[in-house]
């Protein structure tokens, strides 16, 4: 075999390794619905996977177009949705589990929540300037 097809069969070596390994840790966070329904056992919150994962995404729509515009109306809208047994503490572990999985771009929400200052504004780009 000349150094042309000891190169070529390192390349196919290689890349046959890192497929393989694409391919067995894809499984792992293959679903993410499974992994929301988990955090929210661990806080005592059960029923359909689909539908909560149904009910997370839809509070995320809700704050990304205005609807709830900061976290106590997504509560409110939670708190109709969960079961009627649901603490208010659960109402919000709920709203927070949906941020980290389905919508992470509003974090900002539970940020203001907790008081935190908004992060500042980016810079203009000279384009955007007037």
């Amino acid at each position: 075999m000349g150094t042309h097809g000891i190169r070529w069969a390192k390349a196919a070596v290689a890349a046959s390794v890192g497929a393989a390994a694409l391919v067995l840790s894809a499984p792992a966070h293959a679903d993410v619905d499974s992994d929301f329904a988990n955090e929210l056992h661990s806080y005592g919150i059960y029923g359909q996977k689909d539908y909560n994962a149904w009910i997370a995404k839809i509070v995320c729509k809700r704050m990304r177009t205005g609807l709830d515009a900061d976290a106590y109306e997504a509560a409110t809208f939670l708190k109709t949705n969960l079961h009627k047994d649901s603490s208010e503490q659960q109402v919000y572990d709920f709203l927070g589990a949906s941020i980290r999985y389905y919508c992470p771009d509003q974090q900002v929400v539970l940020d203001r929540l907790a008081g935190k200052p908004a992060p500042p504004p980016a810079d203009l780009l000279p384009a955007e300037e007037r």
